[in-house]
């Protein structure tokens, strides 16, 4: 037998979260309105977006928007602090959860040494979650939460949850980051600029020229560590049976129409697997959301698809031509006069496109079939491939339609003598009114039930209405509204008051022994004492401080499951006996050397000065 909680979603069922990126109120509300069940947002400071923070009002207002539908707002305090900021990030931690945050994503584990508010805590993706080992010590420390590493597999993310009990995060969408997130260092000894606090240089989209150990070149300025964007929308069936219970959508710093169109297909997406026979799965927030356009992932940014690793590993991760959003193919350039450049097949293009070839860019004015008419001509040479990366039309329509997102209440009218008790959802009210019998009773009872069920500007719709009374009343219609709008304004929207509080009151940190295989050195990223506390109470007998604070010369700077000599097809395990010259080198457009090293039993590819 089916049970139901008082929202009206199966108490049965594995609740599913869509987690979206909010880069501030704006784009966090227009995630909720397209379904997301939660969303992800940086803290004032120490989010590891620099350019992403957003105040203790601006998540007060978005907390309150989000638990209108059970939805989740979870704040990054994910940067490494140093010790004259342990108490500034302690500090917040207290001012968001006082606007009504639901949980904080961390990295650091000195804030675990700190007076923290009863909040929910979630291991962020900087920890390196990458073992069943990591994820049951970080279980045991007392997260709740753990996002785990992008390169994990179906298999190995479905053996960490049969070993667990923690709720599982994983990426499905965005970019993504070449090494494993919390041990590339490369932006920091490059620029000085510390990509574990929040402010990476993105040199992995820059272009390097790829040299043997004589000097020649392979390949010269090409963007040989810029992976494609990640799109694992053809296996969401997949990773919730392995055990994910949270589908995390990348992209802190992108704007309202990418977070529009992604979260409206992942969206689609769940809720057709929700609906199918016997589904286990519920969304795990409330709400019919009705988008207003048809999603399509390749309108907005994207530089190109993998599912990275999911069911094994291709040569084809990354794009060496160009780190920019490619967008839709359109067609071969045939041929191209001083007026226009014409393709080799029919497209829809509009005037104001974005297209796109080579890493260059042009806008179009006009269209005449396969005609394109740029707004300037560029130096573009026949059998060039042309894309779309700006749909002018797509892009309108999206931002025109207005998505709405509402909750199905019922409503109930009861009367015991000249008392009129009304119930709104969990909205209610009783007033005192006298009232004859109506003359016709069927149109008066219908009267009612219209006035009662209009609820524009609340997030409710009404799913029935009823009325239980001696006689059917006539009331007239300002009464009725005027008791509709007093219902409302009992009480708060919002469905998930006070609910992680109570979950984590009596929360306890803890402080497992160390998994055997934890490095005590430099990827420890002990930055502060009280982190240095925290693994000392964990068994660390010598810790070595972060990269960040000695730049030692024995330092990966980047640690990789990517790997070049893979994506060129040179893979050792797949040709014995290679006639590679080696070692392979980066060379910076400065002409610095960046050596690579090929870790074929760990099957890694790692980044050193």
């Amino acid at each position: 037998m089916q049970r139901y909680d008082m929202s009206g979603k199966s108490a049965n069922k594995t609740p599913i979260e869509l987690l979206a990126p909010a880069r501030d109120k704006a784009v966090g509300k227009a995630a909720i309105d397209c379904g997301a069940d939660a969303v992800y947002t940086g803290a004032p400071r120490f989010g590891a977006r620099q350019a992403a923070g957003n105040s203790k009002e601006n998540i007060a207002e978005l907390a309150e928007y989000a638990h209108r539908y059970d939805a989740k707002v979870w704040v990054a305090l994910n940067t490494l602090l140093r010790d004259d900021e342990i108490r500034d990030a302690e500090r917040i931690a207290w001012e968001m959860y006082e606007a009504g945050a639901d949980g904080h994503i961390v990295q650091d584990m000195g804030l675990l040494e700190c007076n923290l508010p009863p909040i929910r805590l979630h291991a962020s993706t900087q920890c390196n979650n990458t073992s069943k080992e990591k994820v049951r010590w970080l279980e045991e420390v007392g997260f709740k939460r753990v996002v785990l590493a992008r390169e994990l597999s179906i298999e190995e993310i479905a053996a960490i949850r049969g070993e667990t009990h923690i709720e599982l995060e994983a990426f499905v969408h965005g970019a993504l980051c070449v090494s494993y997130s919390g041990e590339c260092y490369l932006s920091e000894a490059l620029q000085g600029r510390s990509a574990n606090r929040g402010a990476c240089a993105q040199l992995c989209r820059m272009p390097y020229d790829l040299l043997d150990k004589d000097g020649c070149c392979i390949a010269k300025q090409k963007y040989v560590l810029s992976l494609h964007d990640m799109d694992r929308s053809k296996y969401l069936r997949e990773l919730l049976d392995a055990g994910i219970t949270s589908l995390k959508i990348e992209g802190r710093l992108k704007g309202e129409e990418y977070v529009r169109n992604v979260v409206t297909y992942y969206r689609q997406a769940l809720d057709k697997i929700f609906s199918e026979p016997d589904s286990p799965y519920r969304q795990a927030s409330t709400g019919i959301t009705e988008a207003g356009f048809v999603p399509d992932l390749n309108k907005t940014f994207h530089r190109g698809s993998t599912d990275y690793f999911l069911h094994q590993r291709t040569t084809d991760l990354a794009n060496w031509d160009t780190p920019k959003s490619t967008g839709e193919y359109i067609g071969n350039v045939v041929c191209k006069n001083r007026e226009y450049i014409e393709i080799d097949r029919d497209c829809d293009l509009h005037n104001g496109d974005g297209l796109t070839f080579e890493n260059k860019g042009f806008s179009v004015n006009k269209t005449e079939g396969r005609k394109i008419y740029p707004n300037q001509m560029p130096d573009i040479k026949k059998g060039t491939a042309l894309y779309r990366n700006y749909d002018k039309v797509f892009i309108e329509n999206m931002l025109r339609a207005k998505p709405s997102r509402k909750i199905p209440v019922a409503i109930q009218l009861k009367q015991a003598g000249d008392t009129y008790e009304l119930q709104i959802g969990k909205h209610r009210k009783c007033f005192h009114y006298t009232a004859q019998a109506a003359d016709k009773p069927e149109q008066a009872a219908e009267r009612i039930k219209q006035q009662l069920q209009k609820l524009g500007g609340t997030p409710y719709t009404a799913r029935e209405v009823h009325i239980e009374a001696t006689f059917v009343p006539f009331i007239p219609a300002g009464v009725l509204n005027q008791w509709r709008r007093e219902t409302l304004e009992e009480g708060s929207f919002a469905l998930s008051e006070d609910i992680s509080t109570q979950e984590v009151a009596n929360r306890h940190i803890a402080h497992p022994h160390l998994p055997d295989d934890t490095p005590h050195n430099y990827r420890l990223n002990v930055l502060n004492q009280k982190a240095r506390k925290f693994y000392t109470q964990c068994g660390a007998t010598e810790i070595a401080q972060a990269y960040e604070a000695t730049h030692t010369q024995e330092a990966n700077l980047m640690r990789c499951r990517y790997c070049i000599l893979h994506e060129m097809g040179q893979c050792r395990k797949q040709r014995k006996g290679s006639d590679t010259k080696e070692p392979y080198y980066l060379r910076t457009q400065n002409g610095k050397l960046l050596r690579l090293e090929f870790d074929c039993r760990q099957c890694e590819m790692r980044i050193k000065n």
